[in-house]
């Protein structure tokens, strides 16, 4: 396997950034919650992806934290850098900057916001992976960028010319996870991206589940990817995910009101005396309304504190 990718299997959240009341970037306070993440379990860290709010941050930023995750991890748990930017330049010069930081992987969202043609976004990837000497995470979320929807056969075909190593499938079916673990499971790691279906991704075929939803639930989250994809032991894992749900639904639900499902973590966290730190606008705080809302969906649900470490992790 290129690049060891088998460092690239289990839980890896899409790391929180801090910010100040101001919108500053609040390094001490991003520093605690990656620690506090690595303190529970979690085999790996993606900084400055969409729940790291890279849309947000100035590249001179995201750099910033890049070498804040270096200091932070310490080589604890490897790390998957966000370099993706609508231009193939900048998205090269970040991904340099990635790979002098130590990153183990780049994360490259598909063009955003203009439309380039899928011909070009094939091209922009074989020109960031020319330009560094890293693994290479295709974030293939068109919800969210150019509308070019990869299929998994497109994607087996650019694992199969080393232009890319690794997915972040961000869709509601894990239809694409099963098809690429037939393709090309064995030649890449494929990381299921969404909210909705994280325990049949595993059960489909997915290395490993990466979502912003995980800086609440690392533990739980852990603990189902064991049950099912070390232990195999699907029914096990369906309990477990079943206690994840009421958080997934704070959001996919809009349990407590149209809130973003940042604002909602913020809030767990700072429910549970962790620093949750503030979105940059406009993301805003849970009003007192929806944050008592929450409270009440917490205690209901038995997520007033956070999920005990297991013994074999703590």
């Amino acid at each position: 396997m290129p690049y060891a990718l088998e460092k690239f299997r289990g839980t890896f959240p899409a790391a929180l950034t801090m910010f100040d009341r101001e919108n500053n970037l609040d390094e001490e306070a991003t520093a605690l919650h990656w620690d506090w993440l690595i303190r529970q379990g979690v085999d790996g860290l993606v900084i400055a992806g969409t729940s790291g709010e890279f849309i947000a941050l100035e590249n001179h930023e995201r750099i910033r934290l890049f070498r804040l995750a270096r200091d932070v991890s310490a080589g604890r748990v490897p790390l998957i850098m966000g370099t993706g930017h609508y231009s193939t330049r900048l998205t090269i010069e970040l991904s340099a900057e990635a790979e002098n930081c130590g990153a183990d992987g780049v994360i490259v969202i598909l063009p955003y916001y203009q439309k380039p043609s899928k011909s070009a976004v094939i091209r922009h990837f074989r020109e960031v992976r020319g330009a560094v000497n890293l693994a290479v995470m295709l974030y293939n979320n068109p919800a969210n960028s150019a509308c070019v929807d990869f299929t998994a056969r497109e994607v087996a075909q650019l694992v199969e010319e080393d232009v890319v190593h690794m997915v972040k499938s961000t869709y509601e079916t894990v239809v694409p996870i099963h098809d690429l673990s037939y393709l090309a499971g064995a030649r890449m790691s494929i990381f299921y991206g969404s909210f909705q279906a994280a325990f049949e991704a595993l059960v489909a075929g997915a290395h490993g589940w990466i979502s912003g939803i995980l800086n609440i639930v690392p533990v739980t989250a852990r603990e189902m990817y064991d049950a099912v994809v070390v232990h195999n032991d699907a029914r096990r894992g369906f309990e477990i995910w079943k206690r994840i749900l009421p958080l997934v639904h704070l959001y996919t639900h809009q349990r407590i009101g149209p809130v973003s499902d940042l604002a909602i973590y913020r809030s767990v966290l700072n429910f549970w005396g962790l620093k949750g730190g503030y979105c940059r606008n406009p993301f805003y705080p849970l009003s007192v309304e929806e944050e008592s809302r929450l409270h009440g969906v917490l205690a209901e649900t038995g997520w007033l504190e956070p999920a005990p470490l297991c013994e074999s992790r703590s």
